[in-house]
């Protein structure tokens, strides 16, 4: 952030860096979609103009981007065991577009049955039950992980 422009805006006073700095922060420990950020940032009672005008130089300059930030949350939810509809829908309260999120949810269109199988398997076993009541047990709690109706029913058929 060079010349002084880029350090105040004029009729506020309001110091940019330290914005800069606050945002900085927080992308250092992890990857934040940029509504998290604006969200964070607006908290400490930055006001909305400045953080907008650090935002979007930040993605400018590639420090915060939403793509990265999707590819990053997708893989971890995925590695903990949720599927796509819980990790689409804690996305979108994060700010990222359901275009984006589809574009890296699709790629991994084939590997979702195989961990709804794996996360039942770890917390119920092998055995598929025989009674119906566990049988929906067993669908609640993949459906709460996130797996589709749909595909739940597949696994027991």
């Amino acid at each position: 952030m060079g010349d002084e422009a880029d350090t105040e805006i004029e009729s506020t006073g309001v110091n940019l860096v330290e914005i800069r700095r606050r945002a900085l922060d927080l992308l250092a420990r992890r990857e934040h979609s940029a509504t998290e950020l604006h969200r964070k940032l607006i908290a400490r009672q930055f006001p909305e103009n400045a953080v907008g005008q650090v935002l979007a130089r930040l993605q400018h300059e590639g420090l915060q981007s939403d793509e990265r930030f999707t590819e990053s949350y997708l893989n971890h939810r995925f590695n903990a065991g949720f599927g796509p509809l819980k990790i689409r829908h804690e996305l979108l309260r994060k700010g990222i577009s359901d275009d984006l999120i589809q574009g890296y949810l699709e790629p991994m269109h084939d590997q979702w049955d195989e961990l709804m199988t794996q996360q039942r398997v770890r917390k119920f076993g092998q055995v598929i039950p025989g009674n119906m009541k566990e049988c929906m047990r067993q669908a609640r709690f993949l459906q709460n992980r996130g797996f589709s109706p749909e595909s739940v029913m597949r696994l027991f058929r």
